[in-house]
């Protein structure tokens, strides 16, 4: 066993031990000449550029700009022209007071598919190609013995238009449609609900371009309704032949 002695000697031994040199320290206490720091990614964080990696580059000047589309051109017409004309025409204080088209609802009643339910689907697909946009199948709410009717059938489409295609299926309706109708003298101007509403009957739908009469199975007439914010019927005149309805004097 050890001693008293003998670990007084190794404990004046380890004193004697030199100590290990401190390295010397530049002003603010970091070590002169430490090592260089090694750049964080290495050789795949220099290849992450678009050069290195050798991706195309865009030539001078161009700028990538995404064009909107072009507003119809009956709605910046009303805009420009026939508002303000209203505006003067009835002596209007505000220009919210001016009428304006809020709806155009499509109509196509069809009580044949009581007995056959596949004109349904035809009557469909000829409402989408001439509005752009899917109808509502109707059905019917009450049945009726006498037309042998029940209640829940599919009677009918119907669609219903607002803003942009709105204003293009007028534009179609009023410079294709109307002219191409047989023997057309006009439409009448007392088709008015008596708040500035207007209703047109249309016998054909091959009056529509977009139609194509080779594929058509039956004739079809259909119901188009304007609404519009006018509080008379002479308003409402006013605003639909300024967009260019063919009103019989």
């Amino acid at each position: 066993m050890a001693t008293k002695e003998d670990k007084k000697a190794e404990g004046k031994a380890k004193e004697a031990k030199p100590k290990a040199e401190a390295k010397p320290k530049a002003e603010g206490g970091k070590p002169v000449g430490g090592g260089v720091k090694k750049e964080k990614g290495g050789a795949k964080g220099k290849a992450a550029g678009p050069a290195a990696a050798g991706a195309p580059t865009a030539p001078e000047g161009y700028h990538a700009t995404a064009s909107a589309p072009e507003p119809p051109r009956l709605k910046v017409r009303y805009a420009k022209e026939i508002a303000p004309a209203l505006l003067k025409q009835f002596n209007y204080t505000n220009v919210m007071q001016v009428p304006r088209l809020q709806k155009i609802v499509i109509n196509m009643g069809l009580g044949e598919a009581v007995a056959n339910p596949k004109i349904i689907e035809s009557a469909v697909a000829e409402l989408i190609l001439l509005t752009g946009q899917k109808p509502v199948v109707t059905k019917s709410k009450k049945a009726i013995a006498n037309f042998k009717l029940r209640a829940g059938l599919s009677i009918g489409a119907m669609v219903t238009l607002r803003q942009d295609r709105m204003w293009e299926f007028l534009d179609r309706l009023v410079n294709l449609a109307l002219p191409r109708v047989r023997d057309f003298k006009g439409i009448s101007p007392r088709a008015f609900d008596g708040r500035g509403n207007y209703s047109l009957g249309m016998k054909e739908q091959i009056v529509f371009p977009e139609i194509d009469y080779d594929k058509v199975e039956k004739i079809k007439g259909m119901n188009i309704s304007f609404v519009t914010t006018a509080k008379t019927d002479e308003e409402g005149r006013a605003l639909l032949a300024a967009f260019g309805m063919p009103f019989r004097h």
